[in-house]
């Protein structure tokens, strides 16, 4: 069905008048009434009928009418929203570590909400493991991802965009809390509290330990570094972990990684497969002309 017959139909009954919604519609009158014929023919019934000198919706054009106002509705709200999209507006749905959740994402969407006040756009926030924000990537539950680097980049592509420090967390009264740094060659004989192979950052302690040769006795695996924080603090273990402001307030002992020395990238993650939203895009390069500025 011509969609513009349908707006002329819509106009007609409106004004009731052949002349005047011509004129309104810039448009002859011939070129309404032949409109108006080619969709009574395919519809198969009279939309109007004469009422004077005006013109009067039949039962038939005022049942149509209605789903016409609804059918070019719905199609004017759809063309306004994607114009909007495409003039930078809309959401973003982000996936992050939820380490990167109490600081630098927050501040990140911030200032770029800020940088852009003409623009309407929308955060969605969801955290979890790297494999987790990965899967959801390639499911289209993001647009982006903030995680470790994933360990196949074949469909994807991982901008660093910061870094963080590894630390050694021990309960407050372990023996190694009366060093100031850590070795993990002294940490071998005491038991390890350590990510679960989904997180990034098993693969990172992994290889911190090949490089040492040796292999540290894990008690316990879990995939937030928030709950492992906890057990050390209760006496669970010793691990390995990114720094985060919370192990300030914990009952344990900080230890910089003093050898082997290591430093912890995230990442800025897409899949490529997939369409960029201009808002998205907007949003991806203003992080990458932050750079190391955030």
């Amino acid at each position: 069905m011509n969609l513009f017959y349908l707006r002329y139909f819509v106009k007609l009954a409106e004004v009731r008048h052949y002349t005047k919604a011509a004129q309104q519609l810039c448009i002859t009158q011939p070129s309404l009434s032949h409109a108006i014929s080619q969709l009574e023919e395919e519809l198969g019934v009279s939309l109007f009928e004469k009422n004077g000198r005006n013109t009067a919706l039949t039962s038939f054009g005022e049942e149509f009418l209605a789903c016409a106002r609804q059918t070019l509705s719905t199609l004017d709200e759809g063309i306004l929203s994607l114009q909007k999209s495409a003039n930078g507006n809309g959401l973003i749905r982000l996936g992050l570590l939820r380490t990167l959740g109490v600081e630098f994402i927050p501040r990140l969407a911030s200032l770029f909400l800020a940088a852009y006040p003409d623009k309407e756009i929308h955060f969605t926030f969801h955290t979890g493991v790297t494999k987790q924000l990965v899967d959801g990537l390639a499911a289209k539950q993001f647009d982006l991802a903030f995680c470790s680097q994933p360990s196949d980049l074949t469909n994807f592509t991982a901008i660093p965009v910061g870094r963080q420090d590894l630390v050694l967390i021990v309960p407050a009264n372990h023996p190694l809390a009366e060093r100031n740094r850590a070795d993990l060659r002294e940490t071998l004989p005491y038991p390890y509290i350590f990510f679960s192979p989904c997180s990034g950052m098993r693969a990172v302690t992994d290889k911190l330990f090949e490089e040492i040769g040796a292999r540290p006795q894990i008690a316990y695996e879990t995939e937030e570094d928030q709950v492992i924080a906890g057990l050390v603090a209760h006496g669970f273990g010793i691990a390995l972990v990114p720094y985060m402001d919370l192990l300030l307030k914990l009952n344990v002992k900080i230890l910089p990684l003093q050898f082997p020395s290591w430093e912890r990238f995230f990442y800025m993650v897409n899949d490529r497969r997939t369409y960029m939203a201009p808002a998205v895009r907007l949003f991806y390069q203003f992080v990458l002309e932050k750079g190391g500025s955030l």
